[in-house]
């Protein structure tokens, strides 16, 4: 196949993310559709429900943690949990979906969230990368002292040159980033964990 003259052939990144936009909400309605028939298959165990927050509650703060810190498009964020890890906001989602598919002790909800990531987010990030390579002439540097995903146990300390002023935690940026939003739908989905399946039973009950 050819392109014309001054045309760019798009990369992989470019590809798989077109292909990403396309099957994203299809993906979602997978995904929610799984999750209401492990549902009514079969009632939440109350121990995996309790051990799944040991993963929800340190994704929600983590990606709280996060919103406080990133100044998107505007400087390199180098601090804070940036200093462990270079997306602890799509971690704390991953830490998130994890601890839901836990809760539902629930493979095939697992395997659907685990390849959404994959698919979805691996573009996404690839795409982040080189828009701050060209962007902030000392992110490679950063990325030679913080990970991309899985976090260090010890801060990354900045390069030469000092770090932004005010690089500190900042509520109104949090707010701003409207992160409250993901508590939220935590807790409307652990109260459906509770509600729905009570809900399903009497379904199933009436149709008798």
């Amino acid at each position: 196949m050819t392109h014309p003259p001054g045309s760019q052939t798009p990369d992989w990144i470019d590809r798989w993310q077109r292909v990403a936009r396309r099957i994203r909400v299809p993906l979602g309605f997978l995904t929610a559709g799984l999750y209401l028939f492990e549902l009514a298959r079969r009632a939440p165990q109350p121990a995996a429900v309790a051990w799944s927050l040991t993963l929800v509650l340190p994704g929600l703060m983590l990606r709280g943690y996060a919103a406080g810190y990133v100044k998107k498009n505007r400087e390199l964020t180098v601090t804070g949990p940036y200093a462990h890890t270079r997306n602890p906001l799509y971690l704390g989602s991953m830490l998130m979906a994890a601890g839901f598919a836990l809760a539902l002790l629930s493979w095939p909800v697992a395997l659907v969230l685990a390849g959404g990531f994959v698919v979805i987010y691996v573009p996404v990030i690839a795409s982040e990368e080189r828009f701050l390579r060209a962007a902030f002439p000392g992110f490679d540097a950063y990325c030679r002292r913080v990970p991309r995903l899985i976090p260090r146990l010890t801060p990354a300390r900045p390069s030469a040159h000092k770090s932004a002023p005010g690089a500190a935690f900042s509520l109104p940026l949090y707010l701003k980033h409207r992160e409250y939003n993901a508590a939220i739908g935590a807790a409307l989905l652990y109260l459906s964990l509770l509600f729905l399946r009570p809900v399903f039973g009497a379904l199933a009950h009436w149709l008798r």
